[in-house]
């Protein structure tokens, strides 16, 4: 009868691990989609929700970190199980900086709601609706152990990276015609960034379970569109 109590109670902290890992997701995205509606919206009391909420997604990392650490000094874990609770470790890693990344947006977006000019904030929506979609995907991809739509996911960073360039492009352009927008494009810049850099967190995210379910990280090399560096804009 002991060794059946051992067996329920390991796979019932798995489920736990397994769970957290969802909350986590779920709550990611609700900041993430929080932060960018505080963006277009102007919203300085909605962004300053985002980033109190930020420590309930600390909170869940450590409860993983604890539950990962005991179960692999006292269950000795082997095969899949052990590339769960690996992976986990890595997943919340990864969610916990996307967190911080929705909490660098609402941020912006207090700052950018004080401004007396509005800037041109309706062309982040594309990257950040892509980038959202790509958390709620990757989210769900865990929950049903599902390598092809982490997968998926992974495809679309090389098209978020592009629009990162694109927007890099776009911000500098409105800040050479007029002066009155150099300080809302900065924070922008920025703004994008944090977009972009939850993107490469989400695809990190979807290498992680493709490892979980096949034994096996993605063979070939991910697609890279941020050209950001090389961008040159000039007055005409």
């Amino acid at each position: 009868m002991t060794g059946g109590h051992t067996v329920a109670a390991f796979d019932a902290e798995l489920a736990r691990l397994h769970q957290i890992i969802v909350i986590m997701g779920r709550r990611v995205e609700e900041q993430f989609a929080a932060a960018l509606q505080a963006i277009a919206e102007r919203d300085a009391g909605k962004a300053a929700r985002v980033i109190e909420g930020d420590a309930e997604i600390d909170r869940l990392e450590l409860e993983l970190e604890a539950l990962s650490v005991r179960l692999l000094a006292l269950r000795q874990p082997m095969a899949k199980d052990l590339r769960d609770i690996v992976s986990a470790l890595k997943i919340a890693s990864n969610l916990e900086r996307m967190g911080d990344f929705a909490g660098s947006v609402a941020k912006r977006a207090v700052t950018l709601a004080g401004l007396p000019v509005e800037p041109p904030v309706a062309s982040l929506s594309w990257m950040g609706e892509t980038v959202l979609g790509m958390i709620r995907d990757v989210v769900a991809a865990y929950d049903g152990q599902d390598a092809e739509r982490a997968m998926a996911v992974r495809n679309r960073d090389g098209q978020v990276d592009a629009a990162y360039t694109s927007l890099f492009r776009e911000f500098l352009t409105y800040m050479m015609e007029s002066p009155a927008q150099i300080t809302g494009c900065t924070h922008l810049l920025f703004v994008a960034k944090s977009i972009e850099r939850a993107g490469d967190h989400a695809t990190n995210v979807a290498e992680n379970i493709c490892y979980i379910v096949q034994g096996r990280l993605p063979s070939e090399e991910r697609a890279k569109g941020d050209l950001s560096s090389f961008t040159v804009v000039e007055k005409e």
